[in-house]
């Protein structure tokens, strides 16, 4: 993982649609930087929660991509369900887990704040750390009255203008931005399925109320039992187990018990420990945990990328790994042009090496960056074969998601194809000019090229065998029958150059 870490909690307003959430996840998982954690989805309250971490850059824009696919799928006017929320993408808190602080993540609320609300004119409010108004601060005032509130009172209220975005709201509704520490959802069922038990016992338990600091607090009916719904906001000063010795206290006095609890999304292994230390009355040490005095384990970028191909779900697969193959060669091409630049020799050569250098960068981004766009693509088929097919209408819609994912399949490996072969042709001119220390990178480069050629257009046929334009999918095969010839010139004359260059070789 990257030294700065953001943690991200998007909360989507869709719990029931598996193929709407997966859409939505797909999104933010195409960019390359980012990891989703966890995906947590509820019926009743019809609301998907997704934890992920980034560097600040990545994690910013996995979020806009997010609410961006989030607003084109949620229709606020058909929405219902247990929690409150004022928009499709219902909250958005960024949180410093590495190398980053608040001031940062307040920066990072605001820029995507100021984008969301500028290029999907969705209606934004800041709130946390990131609030511009003491009123906003806390999320649940900046809820009040919900979507069909905010509704009438957004454009008639000034106290509910936006900080970003028209004054208005569209079908995706508003969205929460802000920063704070972590936070822990947890949630409490009573074995009741009278909800105003839970709605007093929240009463007693949140600090709004003159309950426990650092906690908030609902009552709710969710599958006919009563539920306390909490967001702990300092798990340090306010830790689980005090909040449900107090909340089984509370029900006692109206004859009802805790049947059980649950987490909505992740929960620091800290909060656990505090709590099973205070239940085994343990003076517990940390260098008593096994875990603490394990070596860390190796969290690096490609550790996560290889672990992920090698277990047993199709993405990412082989579309993704040829462009980590082409993005691979672009960075050898990069690295012999850099190596000969400066030395002496290089001569005229070293204005066409430097363009070399920022080419090669240029492909090596793109490719990188559709090593998670494949996956996503991917992930955009399996959700359209998963779309409700029991009306003509549905059935309609279905097919032609369908066939869009498809033809959306296809040309994402299409276009890896086609940086390949012109990666080929940096590799080709490393190997005519580079240092020729460097050769044998150079013969590297260009396999793996070949390599990633290769594995994309297998992606590009199997998704044109199946889309029912064939017009379209006559074109993609024209240019890849195109690509594919020019690549074996290429590789040819690379190979040639190689050897004729080998060091120690006489003229």
């Amino acid at each position: 993982m990257p030294n700065q870490i953001v943690e991200c909690v998007p909360n989507f307003s869709e719990g029931r649609r598996t193929e709407v959430v997966e859409q939505i996840v797909a999104a933010m998982r195409a960019v390359p930087t980012v990891q989703v954690l966890d995906v947590q989805s509820d019926a009743d309250h019809n609301r998907t929660v997704v934890t992920m971490v980034g560097p600040p850059k990545g994690i910013e824009e996995a979020a806009f991509q997010g609410i961006s696919r989030a607003a084109q799928l949620i229709d606020m006017e058909q929405h219902q369900g247990e929690h409150p929320r004022i928009g499709a993408t219902d909250v958005v808190p960024f949180v410093p887990v590495r190398g980053v602080t608040m001031e940062e993540c307040v920066q990072i609320a605001r820029r995507l704040g100021q984008r969301v609300g500028e290029e999907l004119g969705i209606p934004v409010y800041l709130y946390e750390a990131a609030a511009t108004r003491p009123e906003r601060v806390n999320l649940a005032d900046v809820r009040r009255g919900e979507y069909e509130r905010l509704r009438v009172e957004i454009e008639t209220n000034p106290d509910r203008a936006p900080d970003y975005g028209p004054a208005r709201l569209g079908p995706a509704g508003a969205t929460v931005i802000g920063a704070r520490p972590f936070l822990i959802a947890f949630n409490v069922y009573l074995d009741t399925d009278d909800v105003e038990v839970a709605r007093r016992i929240a009463r007693a338990v949140r600090h709004s109320s003159g309950g426990l600091r650092y906690v908030k607090a609902l009552g709710l009916l969710v599958e006919g039992q009563a539920q306390v719904s909490m967001n702990l906001t300092d798990f340090g000063r306010t830790p689980i187990h005090r909040v449900v010795e107090m909340v089984k206290s509370e029900a006692a006095r109206y004859g009802a018990a805790v049947t059980h609890s649950e987490l909505i999304g992740l929960v620091p292994q800290q909060a656990l420990l505090d709590a099973a230390a205070w239940h085994l009355r343990l003076d517990l040490q940390p260098e008593q945990v096994l875990e603490n005095l394990l070596p860390e384990q190796d969290s690096s970028s490609l550790t996560i990328f290889l672990d992920a191909v090698a277990e047993g779900s199709p993405t990412p697969g082989g579309g993704s790994v040829a462009a980590l193959s082409g993005a691979l060669a672009a960075g050898l091409a990069a690295m012999v042009a850099r190596l000969t630049l400066g030395r002496r020799g290089a001569g005229s050569a070293q204005a066409e090496l430097e363009g070399l250098v920022a080419q090669a960068e240029r492909l090596r981004a793109a490719l990188t960056g559709r090593v998670e766009e494949d996956a996503a693509a991917y992930n955009q088929v399996v959700a359209a074969f998963r779309l409700p097919k029991g009306t003509q209408e549905e059935k309609t819609a279905r097919q032609a998601a369908i066939q869009a994912a498809l033809c959306h399949a296809a040309e994402v490996p299409l276009a890896t194809a086609q940086d390949t072969v012109a990666t080929l042709e940096l590799v080709h001119t490393a190997a005519r000019l580079g240092n020729p220390n460097s050769i044998t990178d150079a013969g590297t480069a260009a396999h793996a090229a070949r390599a990633a050629f290769e594995g994309a257009a297998l992606n590009v046929r199997i998704n044109a065998d199946a889309v029912k334009d064939q017009e379209r999918a006559a074109r993609w095969l024209a240019e890849l029958e195109r690509l594919e010839e020019r690549m074996h010139q290429l590789f040819a004359q690379t190979m040639q150059a190689v050897e004729e260059r080998w060091p120690g070789k006489t003229a």
